[in-house]
């Protein structure tokens, strides 16, 4: 077998295992996670804007923050910070 065939046959598998693997179906990432301990709950949700939100709950002072991904900055940015009792009240 000279190297043109086997170029040629290495080529062909390639190219059979990428059509084969386009069709496979791919799950997708979602941020749906929920970590709960004594002290603290820590959430991951999507935003309506677009993005995830991270919930962090402090269960001993009842103090809970949102902090989202900013992509421009690269960094987790606080959106908003306050007492559970006020996100519940009427």
């Amino acid at each position: 077998m000279n190297s043109k065939n086997l170029s040629i046959g290495v080529l062909s598998i390639t190219a059979v295992i990428l059509l084969i693997a386009q069709f496979i179906p791919v799950q997708p990432v979602l941020a749906t996670e929920v970590i709960k301990d004594r002290d603290y709950i820590l959430c991951t949700a999507t935003s309506n804007q677009g993005g995830d939100n991270i919930y962090i709950t402090d269960n001993h002072s009842g103090q809970v923050a949102i902090f989202s991904w900013d992509p421009g900055r690269r960094a987790l940015v606080l959106r908003s910070a306050g007492s559970i009792t006020d996100a519940f009240k009427q």
